[in-house]
Order: C-alpha cells, then sequence, then structure tokens
C-alpha cells in the first residue's frame, strides 16, 4: 500500500534522512517515534510530496509518487498544528475542501458530528482555540474516507474526551483496513495505537518491527520502556 525505499534527503551538509524505509500494508498503524531531530517530519513531508528526497522512491499502491499528484487523494493529513486563513469561517473551509474534492465518494463526518462542528460553522478559523483547530483537523483528515492516513501528533492539545473518541475512531478505520502513520511523544497513545514501530536516530531507520515483536524481544510491556532498553542496552546502534 505505501513503500518508501531507501530515501535521503540533505539540506545543505546536514543528512536529514539517510536512507530511511518504511513498508505499511492494510489494517496497520505504523508509530514513527525517535528524538527531536530525528528526521520523522521530513519523512511524513516527503510521503506527502512536500518535500523531495534526493534519492530512493515512494510509491503508493505500486505506483511511484514522482510527478504524479494524484496520489494524494489516497491520503488523508492532520497536522500537528493546523493552519488555516484567519478570516475563514469554520463551514466555509469544510464547503472549499468538499468543492475541491468533488468527485469523492460518500463523506466520513463521524468526527464533524461528534466534535460539534456544525455548531461552530459561522465563527471565524482565527477565533478557534488550539484544540478546537486540533478537532476541525481531525475530522478533515477523514472526511473522504482515504485508505491511508498520516497523523502528526494527533492527540496533542485535544482534551481527555475528544482524544479518546479520536482514538477509537482510528482503531475501528485500522481495523477495517486503513493504514495509519502516526507520530506522537505521548507513548502512551502509541501503545494504544500503534502495530508496529518505526524508530528514527539522526535520519536513519534504527529498527522498524511490530510492536508485539518489540514487547517480546525487550520483556517490557510499555512502548516506551522496550524503546528505552534498547538504547540503553546499544541494541541497534
Amino acid at each position: 500500500m505505501l513503500l518508501v525505499q531507501a530515501i535521503s534527503k540533505r539540506f545543505g551538509r546536514l543528512c536529514v534522512l539517510n536512507a530511511a524505509s518504511l513498508y505499511g500494508e492494510e489494517g496497520q498503524a505504523v508509530a514513527v517515534v525517535g528524538p527531536n531531530g530525528s528526521g520523522k517530519t521530513t519523512l511524513i513531508k516527503c510521503i506527502l510530496g512536500l518535500v523531495r528526497p534526493d534519492s530512493g522512491t515512494i510509491a503508493v499502491n505500486g505506483i511511484s509518487i514522482d510527478n504524479d499528484a494524484h496520489y494524494r487523494r489516497h491520503l488523508g493529513y492532520m497536522p500537528q498544528v493546523g493552519r488555516y486563513p484567519d478570516n475563514m469561517l469554520v463551514g466555509h473551509l469544510f464547503d472549499l475542501m468538499r468543492d475541491l474534492r468533488s468527485n469523492a465518494a460518500a463523506l466520513d463526518e463521524e468526527l464533524l458530528e461528534a466534535y460539534r462542528l456544525p455548531d461552530i460553522f459561522n465563527k471565524p478559523m482565527r477565533t478557534l482555540s488550539g484544540g478546537t483547530r486540533q478537532k476541525v483537523s481531525a475530522a478533515l483528515a477523514f472526511l473522504f474516507r482515504p485508505p491511508i492516513l498520516i497523523l502528526d501528533e494527533p492527540t496533542a492539545g485535544l482534551d481527555p474526551l475528544s482524544a479518546e473518541t479520536l482514538k477509537e475512531k482510528i482503531t475501528r478505520e485500522r481495523q477495517e483496513g486503513r493504514l495509519f502513520i502516526i507520530t506522537s511523544h505521548i507513548m502512551s497513545d502509541l501503545d494504544e495505537l500503534a502495530t508496529h514501530v518505526l524508530y528514527l536516530v539522526e535520519g536513519r531507520v534504527v529498527f522498524y518491527k511490530a510492536l508485539s515483536e518489540l514487547k517480546a524481544e525487550t520483556g517490557q510491556e510499555r512502548l516506551g520502556r522496550a524503546i528505552a532498553y534498547l538504547m540503553q542496552k546499544n541494541v541497534y546502534l
């Protein structure tokens, strides 16, 4: 479904990605984790087509994304910080997205309703709190039922109830065959959501394996402790 094969990216002398690879299939939730500056954001931007890798290939459903913007119709994206035109009304934002994707099939408005976003359709985006912007971003990510969803710190800024609503949605959609790529510093969230873990350090994939395998290998029940165990033992470094 999604193949990232040996992509590298430099910004000047700085190597941000070093032959990083990832393979995601239907029904998986891949947690992309690593210390600050490890290349997580650049990896996501490469998949989204916002950054062009210097080498390597990225393919969606077996088709290279090079020179093919249409692959983005298969992606849903929830940024860590949603940036929208300040004066645009919330309702107009959703209307605009529907117009841009007029050929889309039936919409998924579950989060739109769960977060009661129609109640604020007449509010300008600049008046929204950070948490409410997150709700808007989440609803937009799922709206067109994409088979691949990329979620960057999805629960950051959400109140506990809204965060649980989103996590339950992710779990259900994954079980129905969607692929998730998730970055988060909240290890407890990834413990609930992830099926696989990709760990980056200085742009290099240190390991990529099933969460269950990682826990069995380390004897740890929590993802954060399992990663800490491997790093302390320098098993992969």
